[in-house]
């Protein structure tokens, strides 16, 4: 049975960190629908005036964020003493857990664009150790399709596996099509799968769907993606639902009220970070 859209969200441009310009696509009203992402948000730009200002040193518990930068840089240092650039085609992986400082630069380039998510992590795993890989070029396999390529940033594509996640299962790939071409993927009919429509018009399911759109798909086994008379670059997101409670707070994401007060409570008294460099 091939999936149908359920729900789709089109991003809307706003600034978070020090003044960078963004396109919020999924936030604390998608968490239902988008389950277990929380959050997506685009970057696309040729002024490094949107962007340079980056994110300032910042706390996050309870989550992990996946960034990926398809043009451009990211700078990340963090707390547990690490310090990266990912740039062109790079992913940038941090497991926030019990808590983690970060602060992210963008470097100005001829183009910015990418996006980042948030993943929930489930109940259990809330407090493990943070965490934090960068997926390399060198590490992510690029599938050469009929019509265009795939890259596989992590997870499985048919038979053919990237970086694995630890907590959640998580097949992530970016999809690019030539004109008027297509790609019908099999699905888990048990996972949550999500799309993003990067770079141009695409049609998802045969329904039409704008550039820098997310779409949730109904249960099933297949999907399709058609582009239109140009190039499209379609993110594909596949993970399993976990139905739990939800208190966000800001950069904290944890199951219930008391444990958001908690964190922010560690902050305060200076005991939120359970390893690396206090500050």
């Amino acid at each position: 049975m091939e999936r149908k859209i359920k729900n789709q969200v089109t991003g809307f441009r706003t600034k978070d960190g020090a003044g960078v310009s963004l396109v919020r696509v999924l936030g604390n009203q998608t968490t239902d629908e988008y389950d277990p992402i929380l959050m997506l948000d685009s970057f696309d730009s040729i002024n490094p005036e949107d962007y340079i200002a980056g994110f300032p040193l910042h706390p996050h518990r309870g989550i992990e964020t996946i960034s990926y930068v398809y043009k451009g840089q990211m700078t990340h240092k963090d707390s547990l003493g690490n310090e990266d650039t990912i740039k062109d085609g790079e992913v940038q992986w941090m497991t926030a857990g019990s808590g983690i400082m970060h602060e992210e630069k963008l470097p100005a380039s001829e183009r910015m664009l990418g996006v980042q998510l948030w993943l929930n992590l489930p109940a259990k795993d809330k407090m493990v150790p943070p965490a934090y890989k960068s997926i390399k070029n060198s590490e992510i396999q690029e599938i050469t399709l009929d019509n265009g390529k795939l890259r596989l940033l992590a997870g499985e594509y048919n038979g053919t596996t990237g970086y694995k996640s630890k907590y959640l299962p998580l097949d992530y790939y970016d999809i690019h099509l030539n004109p008027n071409s297509s790609i019908v993927l099999d699905t888990d009919s048990n996972r949550s799968i999500m799309l993003f429509t990067l770079l141009g018009d695409a049609y998802i399911s045969g329904e039409l769907i704008k550039e820098k759109t997310a779409v949730k798909l109904s249960q099933g086994n297949s999907v399709e993606i058609k582009s239109t008379d140009t190039k499209a670059q379609v993110l594909f997101v596949s993970s399993i639902r976990l139905d739990e409670s939800i208190a966000w707070g800001g950069p904290i994401v944890m199951n219930t009220k008391d444990e958001l007060n908690k964190a922010f409570q560690d902050l305060k008294d200076g005991t939120f970070l359970k390893t690396g460099i206090q500050y």
